[in-house]
């Protein structure tokens, strides 16, 4: 399958099915906009709520954060962003039409006319907003361009809060917002994204072992939702390419259909960014060592994840085209742990109504413990499993005539297809196995 053609698929698929809508789609939409539907909220939960009880819940040395998305903008002063974040932009000369630089194929012709382009210049890609009701410098802020700067500036908050023992982290989930030159890729490259960023603050001695420590823990998290480590690869980035703030950075990269992109970051972010806040702010940010009398800033690993790009990883590495009964099928082969819904209950025809009041109470059941499970008596039995394995529901459960006499159901395999009887009473330890 070309890999056009494979992104295009997954596109429609997700909009069919309601993963991923348009943004603003009523009205023409939005560049780089886009919302998530049922099915798209449903597996966006699933991968946060797998990270945040994997990187915090299941610790001890982890700390949860919801900082707020407008900050006082000295934050952004403090961290660099307003001298620094910056994309290298260049426009047509012809159609005004504006590009990121380092994406242009030809850096002398534009791709969308043949325009002359002009030359480079720098593009801060903060969004910029005005609070309360004078609009001057005074008002002036920003909508956070990352999730970090949050916890940085509340690390003294929760050292006074819970006077934790180095080493110890703070996990954050929650929206960022990046002025972005060219959206693209579908949900890959966005200006509204949402980051799990966690901040692990050490000793800079011991930066090396801790860093490695998290880069084994994201290959585990990877492996936990799913994705394949044929498709997942690290990248070292050179020392002339990393972010003022790094001394040491790894890309996770995905094979996406577009070609092999960032997925996630790794980086030893030093004690960069806890000494800029102090420095500006006029508080000291250390911490203190009683065993060794000594006061120091701690240094930082930072693993960073972008939802976005994980959803549509695992979209990428769960769609499927095989031959079942003679045709082709597209569905979604999703880890059970990540699949949006788990299990899909039907009755075999939906105008007996002894069967549907059956099939009711089976559905009543399996919810109370599996929640993501759907009642569906919609279009024939074939059609219903075929819309079920397109939104990558691991199972299926039919219950029919033999039901009524033997209290057995019929569960179906998403991807072998094969089925079985299986006892009522004996359904959930059937469905729960994975």
């Amino acid at each position: 399958m070309e890999q056009k053609d494979l992104m295009e698929k997954i596109a429609s698929l997700a909009k069919r099915r309601g993963f991923v809508y348009q943004g603003s789609e009523l009205y023409g939409g939005l560049a780089g906009s886009w919302d998530y539907g049922p099915l798209g909220v449903a597996l966006k939960n699933n991968l946060k709520n797998i990270w945040w009880r994997m990187f915090v819940e299941s610790r001890d040395d982890m700390y949860g954060l919801d900082a707020d998305i407008i900050m006082n903008p000295n934050v952004w002063k403090a961290s660099g962003h307003v001298d620094t974040f910056v994309d290298p932009l260049a426009e047509c000369e012809k159609c005004q039409r504006r590009f990121r630089a380092d994406q242009l194929p030809d850096k002398e012709k534009c791709p969308d006319c043949g325009g002359k382009m002009g030359s480079e210049r720098p593009f801060n890609m903060m969004l910029k907003t005005q609070l309360g009701a004078m609009e001057d410098s005074s008002s002036l802020a920003y909508l956070r361009p990352e999730t970090a700067q949050g916890i940085f500036a509340n690390f003294k908050n929760i050292m006074d809060s819970f006077h934790p023992s180095l080493p110890f982290g703070v996990g954050q989930i929650g929206k960022a917002f990046r002025n972005e030159i060219t959206p693209r890729d579908f949900i890959f490259r966005t200006r509204e994204f949402e980051q799990m960023e966690i901040e692990y603050f050490i000793r800079e001695a011991e930066w090396e072992k801790y860093f490695e420590n998290w880069r084994q823990d994201i290959w585990k998290f990877l492996e936990t939702v799913g994705l394949s480590p044929k498709t997942v690869s690290e990248f070292h980035v050179p020392v002339d390419d990393l972010a003022h703030y790094s001394k040491k950075t790894i890309d996770f990269e995905f094979e996406f259909p577009f070609g092999k992109s960032e997925l996630l970051g790794l980086a030893y972010r030093t004690n960069y960014d806890l000494s800029q806040h102090s420095k500006f702010s006029g508080t000291e940010l250390t911490y203190f060592d009683e065993s060794a009398g000594e006061k120091f800033i701690p240094h930082v690993i930072e693993p960073s994840f972008g939802v976005g790009r994980l959803f549509l990883a695992v979209l990428v590495n769960a769609y499927t085209e095989d031959e079942m009964n003679g045709e082709v099928r597209s569905y979604l082969k999703f880890n059970y742990k990540v699949a949006p819904v788990k299990v899909a209950i039907f009755p075999l025809l939906k105008n007996k109504p002894e069967l549907v009041a059956k099939a009711r109470e089976v559905y009543s059941l399996v919810k109370k413990t599996i929640p993501q499970s759907i009642f569906d008596d919609n279009g024939n039995i074939g059609k219903r499993y075929r819309r079920q394995d397109e939104i990558g529901t691991p199972y299926c459960v039919t219950i029919d005539f033999q039901t009524l006499d033997d209290e057995t159901v019929t569960l179906r395999d998403r991807d072998t297809g094969e089925q079985k009887r299986v006892k009522i009473v004996e359904l959930e330890t059937h469905l729960k196995s994975d």
